[in-house]
Formats: C-alpha cells, sequence, structure tokens
C-alpha cells in the first residue's frame, strides 16, 4: 500500500476517470474496504437527490447488488441516506447497527439491510464530501471485507481514518475535474458544438451560418440535444451538458 503522500501524488496525475477508479479501488481494498460506491448528483432538492439516471455512480459492486440497491431505488431507504444528505465528513455503520438494536429502522430501511446481508455486506464507513451549492450532494460508500465485523472496521479506522477520509475527499475532487461517459446522456459532436455556440451567446442564424447550415438543421440539433439531456429547454440542457462535463471538451471522449 501506498504510504498517503505518494498516493495523493499518484491521484492528482491521473487524466483518465478509469485509470484513476481502478487506482482508487485497489487502495481503498488495502485498508479493508473491498466494495466502495462514489454516487455525485447535481440536482438535489432537499431530500430528494434527482433522476437516478442522472446520479453519476462509480463502482466495484457485483453488478446484481448495484441493479438492486440503485435501479430499484433502496438507496433512497439505505439507514444511511439520510445522514449522508445532512452531514459532512466519516461515520460508522455501527448508525445503522445501533437504529437496528433501538427498533427504530422503518419496513424499507430493514429491507435495505437483509437486501445488503445477502450480497455478504455487514460493516463500512460512509464519506460525505463537503457542497458548494444546494444542488450538489457527493458520497463514498466503502463496504469493508465480508468476514470483517463492525467492531473490526471501527478499529481500521481509529488507526488510519484520517488519511482515509482525507483520499476519498481527493478523489472526489479529481472525479470532478474529469470528463466522463454516460450512454443515457450523450451528445453527439453536431449537438455538443450547437449547445457550445448557444452558451457563446449565438442566436439560432448566427450559429447556422457558423456551421454553414439552415436554422431549421439547427433547431433541430438543439431538440436532439434536448432529447438526449432529458430535459424540455435548450437551457436546461446546456446546464446538464455542462455538469456532465460533455460541452467544451478539449477532445471528444474516448
Amino acid at each position: 500500500m501506498q504510504n498517503a503522500l505518494d498516493y495523493l501524488e499518484t491521484l492528482t496525475q491521473h487524466t483518465r476517470l478509469e485509470e484513476l477508479w481502478n487506482a482508487h479501488c485497489i487502495h481503498m481494498k488495502a485498508f479493508c474496504f473491498d466494495r466502495i460506491i462514489y454516487g455525485y448528483t447535481n440536482y438535489r432538492s432537499g431530500s430528494m437527490v434527482g433522476d437516478v439516471d442522472d446520479f453519476f455512480i462509480l463502482s466495484n459492486h457485483d453488478p446484481a447488488f448495484l441493479q438492486k440497491f440503485l435501479d430499484e431505488g433502496l438507496y433512497f431507504n439505505g439507514p444511511m441516506f439520510e445522514w449522508t444528505l445532512n452531514n459532512t465528513g466519516s461515520a460508522s455503520w455501527a448508525k445503522a447497527a445501533q437504529a437496528l438494536q433501538d427498533g427504530v429502522l422503518s419496513d424499507q430501511q430493514l429491507n435495505v439491510l437483509e437486501v445488503n446481508s445477502s450480497f455478504g455486506i455487514h460493516a463500512g464507513y460512509t464519506v460525505s464530501f463537503p457542497t458548494v451549492s444546494s444542488r450538489t450532494k457527493g458520497a463514498m460508500s466503502l463496504a469493508a471485507r465480508s468476514d470483517l465485523s463492525q467492531a473490526d472496521v471501527d478499529a481500521v479506522w481509529a488507526k488510519h481514518g484520517r488519511e482515509i477520509e482525507l483520499v476519498n475527499n481527493v478523489a472526489h475532487l479529481k472525479v470532478q475535474s474529469l470528463s466522463y461517459s454516460n450512454p443515457e446522456r450523450e451528445l453527439t459532436s453536431r449537438q455538443r458544438e450547437v449547445l457550445e455556440w448557444v452558451g457563446d451567446g449565438k442566436t439560432i442564424q448566427d450559429i447556422a451560418m457558423l456551421i454553414e447550415r439552415t436554422p431549421a438543421t439547427v433547431e433541430k440539433h438543439l431538440r436532439l440535444a434536448r432529447d438526449a439531456m432529458n430535459v424540455e429547454t435548450t437551457a436546461q440542457a446546456l446546464l446538464k451538458a455542462s455538469f456532465m462535463k460533455q460541452i467544451y471538451l478539449l477532445e471528444a471522449p474516448k
């Protein structure tokens, strides 16, 4: 396992998201966290975090678990979900165990714990990242090896928790600086181009002249861009594409 300084130096040098994530999974596994989920949304509103299709998710969990946890909406009833939305920092999953012991978990939350257990997920920590906007939220869920108890994991955290929280915060900031691909929200090069011109303040007529196409063709590309972003207005498409780092790219996504 790399020491913290060496790892942070390596982390900041990554230019490809896949390489960064693979390296981070390996580094977290050295601390006993062998299954992790990074989640981020730009569409938070109070206790709601937007459409799951618009979440930015990175994970090395079993796809079958992710299908249940994300696609079936179990994340919303995760015992740590409310804590994550309302706090910054790190928290032991002992909070969930205590809530279970106190009998204060809802049936939906109990179901999440049962599903977790069926996949060997018993102990871990959650890191909730600082936000700069009321609309954003990011967090890292760190599930420990299935042979470890929460007491074992708490002991690891007592020794290395400050370092683990630091490297996860830096990983979060680095991830946010890199472009990524979402097959469900992918723009073509022409859609990207016309949105960029809109962002530069150009009118439909201006853009038609710049790309040597008719205004009707420009309108078509903007409509398709709105469809790709699953929004109603061009302004919303521009904002979402910017959030997803699909415009103003140095090079096309690979």
